[in-house]
């Protein structure tokens, strides 16, 4: 689970502005965060199927975030993903 601090470190590693808690680059870290929390239970917990499906839509939302970045902006589109090494 998320902590309010780990949350508000995320956000101010990836903002954009000093008062920035939302846009994509935060939404999307603190998404990779979750995802990969929810890998290291699925890890230990193989036949949790609820909480499979909850992954998927996790992963389903930040494709769709990931997707919405690259065709605005390349650019932060490609730095976002080196700073949180995802694959692409």
């Amino acid at each position: 689970m998320l902590t309010k601090e780990k949350t508000a470190e995320l956000a101010s590693a990836n903002q954009l502005h000093p008062r920035d808690t939302g846009s994509t680059d935060v939404q999307v870290a603190i998404l990779t965060e979750r995802i990969s929390q929810l890998t290291e239970h699925l890890r230990r917990n193989r036949k949790d199927k609820h909480s499979q499906r909850g992954l998927m839509m996790l992963v389903g939302q930040r494709r769709g975030l990931l997707r919405y970045l690259s065709h605005t902006e390349p650019a932060r589109y490609k730095a976002l993903i080196a700073r949180l090494g995802l694959r692409k």
